[in-house]
């Protein structure tokens, strides 16, 4: 039996991380953790609580609302993969949104946000045999991971993407926006004080521009072969 490893998937947004985990999860019976859905859930409870609007971002009420924020991932076997609860209520559809996405690197950015969510990303990957997607996950999450993986695209593909995805789940967005959210977020995910996104030295680059997902899915796997072979 191959020893089981950790695998960290980091990059820019729009970059097709959480399919690529999913298909890697699923294929070698690993557990999947999408890290961007519990931010995306903190920001969706800041939301609805009035801590973050469009003209104000109260982020001391927020540090202090954390010790009341329970995030929890729970597999669905009906679709193959993890769904967010926060609070013990389903919100994995309300934290996909275009309003969400917008606001999501400013919440990531506080220091306290992220020590929470790291802690429990590394109690849950402490076995081993996990798939994690995220910002930091190969810098800071896992910084001793197996395999790191960084992903790129151009900020157009990467916007033409999530523009489609969103028209295919009924929201109403314009590309434009959706590219104009894309650039925003890069600025901010990389400009961070607190774990920026930088790529691991350690970590391999896939710029996925000119690639589909079989394409995509099939050169990780052999990387992950390689890596348990070498163990």
């Amino acid at each position: 039996m191959k020893p089981r490893i950790t695998i960290a998937i980091d990059g820019y947004s729009s970059t097709g991380k959480s399919t690529l985990a999913k298909q890697l999860a699923s294929h070698l019976g690993y557990i999947y953790v999408d890290s961007g859905a519990m931010y995306r859930a903190v920001t969706y409870f800041a939301m609805q609580q009035g801590i973050i609007t469009k003209d104000n971002f109260d982020r001391q009420r927020l540090v202090a609302a954390l010790p009341t924020i329970e995030l929890d991932l729970r597999f669905n076997p009906d679709i193959g993969y993890s769904e967010m609860y926060l609070n013990g209520t389903n919100v994995e559809q309300e934290i996909r949104t275009i309003d969400v996405s917008n606001f999501v690197s400013l919440v990531a950015e506080i220091s306290e946000v992220r020590h929470k969510l790291v802690a429990q990303q590394q109690q849950m990957g402490k076995g081993k045999g996990v798939v994690m997607d995220g910002r930091d996950i190969g810098t800071v999450v896992f910084p001793d991971a197996e395999l790191k993986i960084f992903m790129t695209a151009s900020p157009t593909t990467r916007a033409e993407r999530r523009y489609k995805e969103l028209l295919q789940k009924g929201h109403e967005v314009t590309l434009e926006e959706v590219l104009q959210n894309v650039q925003q977020r890069d600025h901010i995910d990389t400009h961070r004080n607190d774990s920026p996104l930088v790529k691991a030295d350690d970590a391999i680059e896939i710029d996925n521009s000119d690639l589909n997902r079989e394409q995509q899915f099939s050169s990780v796997l052999t990387l992950v072969h390689r890596v348990s072979k070498n163990l």
